[in-house]
């Protein structure tokens, strides 16, 4: 048995800032997947995952007591294919901000949900709502708290605008430039990176009110600008908008920064070769890059591994 694959995610966009009603703009990543898997002879991680798989039905099987979770599942189904071994088989890292668990959590509602939404569907702004509502609460269980954004890209395998938590639309985002020298990199920190810990770090700053007014004046203003420019293709009023989100997260994210990288961080702003932002959470993972000039950036990052996302 393989079920159907499920894609990492990006989120170019919003993090930390869709909590508190920024914009946000999350694209499928197709480098990584998973899928659910049995097979006859399993390896220690297929064993690993399996377990996870069972106390995640546990979750799924308390969820479907609840009157307010909008979504039920055959466990019946569930449990016996866990009892035959299947597991999530993944390339996507985890604790990298790619939503490995947003993966798992698409292809188990893909799976096992009574009276699904697919994709096929008109998909209406409610309907939409409604899936990231039910994802928010699958995927808390690898969390504690979840947007629910990370599962519904994956099962959509669209680019997804966030206008505010409320508001969310498939999103068309300008066609890829094959020759450009631009381009959206990831570069790998080498240490992962817990969510739960730095979103905690987070929130105790909100209860800050100068910490709240930078989020709100500058990390948001910036945040919100460049969907916008990047969605239109404006690229040159981009570059200036995401230098201006950069230094705004290396002032006030230095926790979400790993050490060894605040000087480099630091670099790309003032000889304008890159510039950087977190990925996801932060704490380790990935580090999102942006360059205008691809060689000029690779140079400046030798020493680390980068790979090209998106170019323009």
């Amino acid at each position: 048995m393989k079920g159907p694959l499920f894609y990492s995610k990006i989120l170019l966009f919003g993090e930390y800032g869709i909590i508190k009603d920024s914009k946000g703009l999350s694209i499928p990543y197709n480098f990584y997947n998973g899928a659910l898997k049995v097979e006859e002879n399993p390896s220690e991680k297929a064993i690993k995952s399996n377990k996870e798989l069972q106390r995640f039905s546990d979750y799924l099987g308390e969820l479907n007591k609840e009157k307010s979770t909008p979504v039920r599942f055959d466990l019946d189904s569930l449990n016996e294919d866990l009892g035959e071994g299947m597991y999530f088989d993944s390339s996507i890292p985890q604790g990298y901000g790619v939503g490995s668990s947003g993966a798992l959590v698409a292809a188990i509602y893909d799976k096992y949900a009574f009276d699904k939404i697919t994709v096929l569907e008109n998909l209406s702004k409610d309907k939409l709502l409604k899936l990231k509502t039910i994802f928010s609460k699958m995927e808390s269980f690898f969390h504690g708290k979840s947007s629910g954004l990370d599962p519904l890209n994956s099962y959509l395998s669209l680019p997804i605008l966030i206008n505010s938590k409320d508001n969310i639309e498939p999103a068309g985002i300008p066609s890829q430039a094959q020759n450009g020298n631009g381009a959206v990199f990831l570069l790998d920190s080498g240490i992962v990176g817990e969510t739960a810990p730095m979103v905690q770090i987070f929130m105790e700053n909100m209860k800050q009110e100068g910490f709240r007014n930078i989020i709100k004046d500058k990390f948001v203003k910036h945040t919100d600008a460049c969907v916008e420019n990047f969605l239109e293709g404006d690229f040159k009023s981009l570059f200036g908008n995401i230098k201006h989100l950069s230094n705004v997260v290396l002032d006030n994210f230095k926790p979400m920064i790993p050490k060894q990288f605040h000087e480099l961080w630091k670099k790309g702003i003032e000889t304008n070769d890159y510039y950087l932002k977190l990925c996801g959470s932060g704490g380790g993972g990935y580090i999102l890059g942006f360059t205008q000039d691809f060689e000029k950036a690779k140079d400046a990052l030798k020493d680390h591994k980068l790979e090209v996302v998106y170019t323009f």
